[in-house]
């Protein structure tokens, strides 16, 4: 059986001020490009309807705002303190051996200096193993192709966070 009622947060989404809207939208992407073009898109009728705007804007942001995205995401095995999304997003890192958080440390900073951006894959479900193989296989990349990556990748976590901004209870 399906349920017909719209989701709680997509209501706020849809008919939240203008200035709380794009502030959520941020937080869940740190491009103003994407909130911008999602905030122009309202209202959504359905949550698939707000994935299919948000993949959308993602293939159409520049690398200027690839790059504000990118920024907006702190360095895999080091979650923002105080974060418990990014936390979460990084559970994988967390029971990580000190070799393996040490290994991803060192290659985090090879990619920073070759790419000029932090290594960001949607690590939601992957292991810290899981994440060393693909940064080290990225690592070979050329510019170019990191970059159509990074779009992929920033896609598939936009989208979860959009799900948890869509499901969301009000707060009491």
């Amino acid at each position: 059986m399906t349920s017909t009622s719209t989701p709680p947060g997509l209501v706020r989404l849809n008919t939240g001020e203008k200035r709380t809207v794009l502030a959520a939208l941020h937080e869940a992407c740190a491009s103003t490009e994407w909130a911008r073009r999602l905030l122009a898109g309202r209202p959504y009728a359905t949550a698939e309807d707000l994935y299919a705007a948000s993949d959308a804007a993602t293939a159409e942001l520049a690398v200027a705002d690839l790059r504000e995205a990118v920024a907006g995401h702190p360095p895999i095995g080091r979650p923002k303190p105080g974060d418990p999304a990014s936390a979460r997003e990084q559970r994988g890192m967390a029971g990580a051996s000190a070799e393996l958080k040490t290994e991803m440390l060192e290659m985090n900073l090879e990619y920073q200096e070759l790419f000029g951006h932090v290594f960001l894959i949607c690590a939601t479900g992957r292991t810290g193993e899981q994440m060393r193989d693909a940064l080290k296989e990225r690592l070979g990349n050329a510019p170019e192709r990191e970059w159509e990556i990074v779009r992929g990748e920033l896609g598939m976590i936009n989208r979860i966070r959009l799900a948890r901004l869509v499901e969301e209870e009000p707060a009491p």
